[in-house]
């Protein structure tokens, strides 16, 4: 195969080294199932990989990428032949694999997941981590009991793609979805996707009491630290909190009240080891009835392959809203 093009992050001198360079499938990790990359996303971490602003590689060099879709053009494994159109997000992208950022992939088929009937390779990147990660939580806040006749879920870093993708899917389940946010110009777009009532971070006030009122039957979290010491402390009886992110913070100081006076459950989500199965069946949801309705809004935003490197800084600032999709090749 002619070589191909790939953005690759390195390490040197203690510092991390990003850029694109030129490949041959000897020069990625091992794996059973070659993949032409069309499509891939930027997520938090991968700004936070491509820029060093914070710890992601595990080893170097690795092609960047937590996500990306295409098809097999090579396979040791016949349950994914030439043709294929698949996925991958998380399962080690870009933390101990070459990631998507690269014209062509390897990947162990354990990680792949063929694309939802119906949807195409722009579609679940633009969904892509983000949007699993929101569907596995509403998956796990479900399984645990949670339905829209409880009453309002809380989402908190509303803006983001997490957040937005969340808001999208739970609104298209029937559930009454409030959006905490730090962003009061983005209302109008919060409730475009499905949020009834937007709260700003400025506004709130977080109390001090082990219990305050209850306000909320869920929240999904993207903050960690303060706010989701607050959701815990926040949450009716018998509510789920997914936690997701720690953009706040990673501490978390609380008490064992709410869980036991109001049977509060917190659920952590990992997306990255998901078990195969469970990845397959969350999948299969975004592809039925978790299929995000305003895609067109949340995931407008496409780059080249060649604007990729310019791209990582305003995710590092907070500055972008939703999601973006990178277009690697055809």
């Amino acid at each position: 195969m002619e070589r191909f093009r790939a953005y690759r992050i390195d390490q040197e001198d203690g510092k991390i080294v990003a850029g694109f360079k030129e490949l041959s499938l000897d020069d990625l990790t091992e794996g059973n199932v070659v993949v032409r990359v069309s499509h891939s996303t930027i997520n938090y971490k991968d700004a936070l990989a491509a820029t060093g602003a914070g710890k992601i590689l595990r080893r170097y060099p690795l092609n960047g990428g937590i996500d990306l879709a295409g098809v097999v053009v090579s396979s040791e494994d016949t349950d994914f032949q030439p043709g294929t159109e698949v996925l991958v997000n998380g399962c080690g992208l870009s933390e101990t694999v070459d990631g998507g950022y690269s014209e062509y992939a390897r990947v162990d088929s354990k990680s792949l997941v063929m694309i939802p009937d119906g949807m195409t390779a722009f579609e679940v990147m633009q969904i892509g981590t983000a949007g699993y990660t929101a569907a596995l939580a509403i998956h796990r806040m479900e399984q645990n009991g949670q339905s829209p006749e409880q009453g309002p879920v809380v989402v908190t870093g509303a803006t983001g793609g997490v957040g937005s993708v969340a808001i999208d899917m739970l609104s298209a389940r029937g559930y009454e979805v409030v959006a905490l946010t730090g962003k009061g110009s983005e209302e109008a777009y919060l409730r475009k996707i499905g949020a009834s009532q937007i709260i700003l971070r400025d506004d709130l006030d977080l109390g001090k009491r082990p219990m305050e009122k209850a306000l909320w039957a869920g929240a999904i979290d993207n903050l960690g630290g303060d706010y989701l010491a607050w959701l815990t402390r926040t949450v009716d009886y018998g509510g789920n909190i997914a936690s997701i992110g720690l953009a706040a913070s990673i501490s978390l100081q609380t008490t064992v009240l709410p869980f036991i006076l109001r049977a509060v459950c917190l659920l952590g989500i990992n997306s990255v080891d998901t078990p195969r199965e469970l990845r397959h069946v969350v999948w299969a949801r975004i592809g039925g009835d978790l299929k995000p309705r305003h895609l067109d809004i949340i995931g407008h935003r496409t780059i080249s392959f060649d604007e990729l490197p310019d791209a990582f800084e305003a995710y590092i600032d907070g500055t972008i809203t939703g999601r973006t999709v990178v277009e690697i090749g055809s």
